[in-house]
Formats: structure tokens, C-alpha cells, sequence
């Protein structure tokens, strides 16, 4: 955890790419997978150098979200030219070294295939331990009225002022209406502009800030709300909404990267433009005079990570990617 941004990059492109050499020729690892394309440059030169001393390794290259402008959301960067640059030249070299490429949702598989038309991709969606959401969702009591959750980083990517904007536009409407917000201050300056935002509007005694929670204990935050808001700018495929849809909470998402493929809009939860406080405080305001339909349109929705995020399909998932990748090991 160095001071400065950059030596941590330093430190991480250095140390990073030791460790790796020293794993592929220790315990002769033969796949590496690498979470971005920006790992995966690590990891390409350390597989480069281990093959040149006869110590070969195929490349399995992930993206999980938009790499390509994500980072320049969550934070204020200096010098954001001169980033983009560099983190173009990194990820292009990675992906150009990959042998596999794997994406967990279309958005960002329509993204990887622009820098890699040729290249094979296998798509499947990120783990996350659904039975613990589905069981909540089946056992907990709905008994916090009115009850609006976000869940996730506080990041300006994640447009939870936005979220704060709409609610003020319902409050009044709702005057027993809570909004909660629980995650990590991932942007501390972020964060601290949130609260001020908050007290600014008038609104301490009706929104909170929570802290991030183990998943039994967020499964029941889920499982108690009226609706989950995700109001991000972008995303790759966003656990948080599987994990309401499988509580039966309703949920309100950003028409952005891969969660039009998680919501079907007016039947299992809503999606809004990015940054359309009218649209997300008119959904809000829907959801909380129908709770009725709202727990339909909740329920309607149970089924669908159940089937598409367990287990069983993730592991079949890197079964098929360690089976691709076997005939180049063997070829080598």
C-alpha cells in the first residue's frame, strides 16, 4: 500500500511479474488467468521470460467490465491522456498474447472482440454463492416498509449520487421511505462528497450509511428491502443485482454493459438511462405504491440466477477453458 498511485503500479509490475515467473518455474503452472488485460500483461512477460529458459505456460486473458474506460469512473485521474496510453499499449500487448480470452457478459464480449476479432472467447458469467440469496429470500420476513437498498464500492461509477437525487425527489411522497447505503469506501473523497450531499439536502435521518457486510448479513439486507437501485454509468454483469433477483427483492438498474441481459424491463425489475434522476426516482415511486406487484415482479425474477449462476455452470465453465487450453500444452 505505497503513498502514490504510481509506485503502486511499479511495485505491482515489478513484484507481479517475479512472483509469476517464479510460480510457472517452481510449480511449473501451466495455464495462467489473468482478471484484465492489465494483470494479463504481467503475466504475458512472465510467461515470455519462464519460456525462453524452456518453461512454457498458455495465457487465459479475462474481462470483467469495461477496461477500457471503467477506471477513469471510479476516480479523478491526472494525467488521463497519458493513462489511456499506457493502459491501451498494456492491455493491446496481453490480449495480442492470450490464447483464450473469457468475458462474463455480451457487453463485454462485443468490447474484447474489437481488440481481438480473431481470437477465441468463452463467455460465462463471475461466481457468487447464490444459495445463500435464494435461501434468504425464501426465510426472511418482509418487514421493513418502504425500504430502498444500494449495494456495492462507493465510486462515482456507481451514480449512487444520483440515487441520493432521486430519492429526494420521492421523499416527500413517502415520508416513512428509508434509503440505505451499504459498501466500501473504495473513493474516500467520493464517499465524504456523499454524506455532504445528504446534509446538504436535508436528509441524515433518512439515509444511512452502512459499511460492507458479510453475505449472509447483506442477503438479508436484500431480502428486507422494497427494491435494489444499481443507478451505475458502467458495468460489466453486476453480482449485487443477481443477488436481490435471487432474494425476490425488486430491482432498478442502469440501462448500461451487461444488466439489460440480467433485467428484463417491466417484468422481473426496471431499467432507466444512466443518469436519468426523473426515470429512477419514477421507478422508485412505482415500486413503493405497488408493493404488491412490486413482490410479483420480485418473484418472477427468483428463477433466473437459480438457473444461470450456480455452481455447477461456473465450474463447467473453466472445465471447458482448461480443456481449450490443453492441446496447446500439449503442442508445446
Amino acid at each position: 500500500q505505497l503513498p502514490v498511485s504510481v509506485l503502486r503500479y511499479l511495485e505491482l509490475l515489478v513484484l507481479g511479474q517475479i512472483l509469476m515467473f517464479w510460480l510457472i518455474v517452481h510449480h511449473r503452472i501451466q495455464v495462467v488467468i489473468a482478471q484484465s488485460p492489465y494483470e494479463g500483461f504481467i503475466a504475458a512477460l512472465a510467461i515470455k521470460l519462464a519460456g525462453w529458459l524452456g518453461y512454457q505456460a498458455s495465457l487465459v486473458v479475462e474481462a470483467h467490465g469495461d477496461f477500457e474506460g471503467s477506471l477513469f469512473l471510479y476516480r479523478r485521474v491526472r494525467f488521463a491522456r497519458l493513462h489511456r496510453f499506457l493502459m491501451n499499449r498494456l492491455a493491446g500487448y496481453s490480449i495480442k498474447q492470450a490464447d483464450l480470452l473469457r468475458v462474463i457478459s455480451n457487453s463485454t464480449k462485443e468490447q474484447i472482440k474489437r481488440w481481438a476479432p480473431g481470437k477465441t472467447v468463452v463467455q460465462f458469467p463471475a461466481w457468487t454463492d447464490i444459495d445463500v440469496f435464494l435461501r434468504s429470500g425464501i426465510h426472511t420476513n418482509r418487514d421493513i416498509p418502504q425500504a430502498i437498498l444500494y449495494a456495492g464500492v462507493l465510486t462515482p461509477l456507481k451514480g449512487i449520487h444520483h440515487l441520493i437525487n432521486a430519492f429526494v425527489l420521492i421523499a416527500e411522497d413517502f415520508p416513512i421511505a428509508q434509503l440505505t447505503i451499504v459498501g466500501k469506501n473504495d473513493n474516500k473523497t467520493y464517499a465524504a462528497d456523499l454524506k455532504k450531499q445528504v446534509k446538504k439536502l436535508g436528509m441524515n435521518h433518512r439515509v444511512q450509511f452502512i459499511g460492507p457486510q458479510p453475505q449472509s448479513e447483506l442477503a438479508i439486507w436484500m431480502a428486507k428491502a422494497s427494491v435494489l437501485a444499481l443507478p451505475s454509468t458502467s458495468e460489466g454483469l453486476p453480482r449485487v443485482i443477481i443477488e436481490a433477483m435471487a432474494t425476490g427483492t425488486s430491482v432498478i438498474g442502469s440501462r448500461v454493459g451487461g444488466i439489460p441481459e440480467l433485467i428484463e424491463d417491466g417484468v422481473t425489475g426496471f431499467l432507466v438511462p444512466p443518469g436519468d434522476e426523473n426515470a429512477l426516482a419514477e421507478k422508485l415511486s412505482w415500486i413503493l405504491s405497488n408493493p404488491d406487484q412490486s413482490r410479483a415482479m420480485g418473484e418472477s425474477g427468483r428463477a433466473f440466477p437459480a438457473r444461470i449462476f450456480s455452481t455447477e455452470s461456473y465450474l463447467k465453465g473453466y472445465k471447458q477453458i482448461f480443456e481449450m487450453a490443453q492441446p496447446r500444452i500439449e503442442h508445446i
